[in-house]
């Protein structure tokens, strides 16, 4: 649970006592910035604060950073092809890009620019693949370049497609050594880290947000319906929601917050199946990236590589009809993956990868993907909600941040930052 929090610019350590009936006779402490949420982009948030010289606090309901979506996707990083010009993705993956390389590049975090080909398995997909092109150059990806079907499979001999858009500038990361690298950097200019402490909530006072807080264990025996006790009321100046999952439960939770601003939320699972070969890891059947063009919901079932070299497929799209409370914040997800999926993957890869063996996919991992678009709705853009949204000083909601938000997250957090400080 919480340890320490910053008063007046001091730390100062305390000791919680037991909850009481309302809360508020909760004790109150009060900060300077809180960052709720410990995945890829609350830690970049929480880096981009500390560089401006800001007391950082950032709570986590888990034992560590990073344990919902920043560790389950494809470590990919985009170029920035897919989303509408000027829409916060295209900008944010854009400009996250060059951040994430460049951060990358300077402190040594494992990644690969690798190049990706997106491709048209059929005549009618072509439109589609020139659209993606198109959208490309306007968002300003650079050197993209359209290839007939003997160039990309001079490239890729196992491949097959009739048209494909190559994206040089896509690669893969080491996820894990980037949010441990932005972690150190955030504690090495003075912000603290509290896991196993879960923001429950929180009350309007005045135009401040006042936060709930309990230690998670109060949450696990929770039964969903009876109100919660906090074990602390923290008053910080500056509130970033970046719990990514739980990020529109917990903003509907902010009493004196516009209910009315705040999106549906929807929840999509996706299945990885990993290639089994037993010379998979040193002779792949691809070196690129291999994506297929767009599905409802995502990206289509796509071929990534680790930099062990390791192949794997995925995700699929498995939308989760009913999420409770207790889910979202405890991050209670079913991740297993149904071997019964795999009867999906295989017709889908074989339209590029055609001498895909039967029984070579074994089931690997599966994510979470936070949405604020249903099944047959169209796609959304990032939401990142500040006070001439909602009327709260120093609080920013960021929700639907899924993909591109690892190669985005660089950009979102210089966003962020100049929001509630300028500049």
């Amino acid at each position: 649970m919480l340890k320490q929090v910053f008063v007046r610019g001091v730390k100062r350590r305390f000791h919680l006592p037991k909850p009481f009936e309302t809360w508020r006779n909760a004790p109150k402490e009060k900060a300077e910035c809180v960052v709720i949420g410990a995945g890829i982009v609350g830690l970049a948030v929480a880096r981009e604060l500390s560089l401006k010289r800001k007391e950082v606090l950032v709570l986590d309901s888990a034992p560590t950073f990073g344990t919902a979506a920043s560790s389950r996707n494809s470590e990919v990083i985009h170029a920035g092809i897919y989303y509408p010009s000027n829409s916060l993705k295209a900008r944010f993956c854009v400009r996250g890009r060059k951040l994430l390389s460049h951060y990358c590049s300077q402190r040594g975090i494992p990644h690969n620019q690798i190049g990706k080909l997106i491709v048209a398995t059929g005549t009618s997909e072509i439109p589609k693949l020139n659209q993606l092109f198109n959208r490309g150059i306007q968002n300003g990806v650079e050197n993209l370049r359209m290839l007939d079907a003997s160039e990309a499979i001079k490239m890729e001999p196992e491949l097959h497609c009739v048209k494909a858009l190559l994206s040089p500038a896509s690669g893969i990361l080491d996820s894990h050594s980037l949010m441990l690298s932005l972690v150190g950097e955030a504690e090495t200019n003075g912000a603290t880290f509290s896991y196993n402490t879960a923001v429950i909530g929180g009350h309007l006072e005045g135009n401040q947000m006042v936060l709930h807080v309990c230690e998670t264990k109060t949450l696990t025996n929770w039964d969903g319906n009876t109100p919660l006790q906090p074990d602390l009321l923290l008053m910080p100046i500056i509130v970033v929601n970046s719990s990514g999952l739980s990020a529109l439960t917990l903003a509907k939770r902010f009493h004196g917050l516009n209910t009315a601003i705040i999106p549906p939320a929807y929840y999509a699972r996706g299945s990885y199946f990993i290639l089994s070969n037993a010379n998979s890891t040193r002779h792949p059947p691809f070196k690129h990236l291999i994506y297929p063009v767009p599905e409802e919901g995502g990206l289509g079932v796509h071929v990534t590589l680790d930099l062990d070299g390791q192949l794997k497929f995925g995700p699929d799209v498995e939308w989760i009809p009913h999420v409770p409370d207790t889910t979202n914040f405890l991050n209670k997800f079913d991740y297993s993956v149904s071997v019964d999926r795999v009867a999906r993957f295989y017709p889908e890869i074989r339209k590029y990868y055609p001498n895909l063996k039967d029984g070579s996919l074994i089931p690997g991992y599966a994510g979470i993907r936070p949405k604020l678009h249903g099944p047959g709705q169209s796609a959304c853009d990032f939401v990142i909600q500040g006070e001439d949204i909602h009327g709260v000083g120093g609080l920013v909601n960021l929700f639907g941040i899924e993909s591109p938000g690892l190669t985005s997250s660089m950009a979102i957090a210089e966003y962020v930052a100049a929001l509630l400080l300028g500049g």
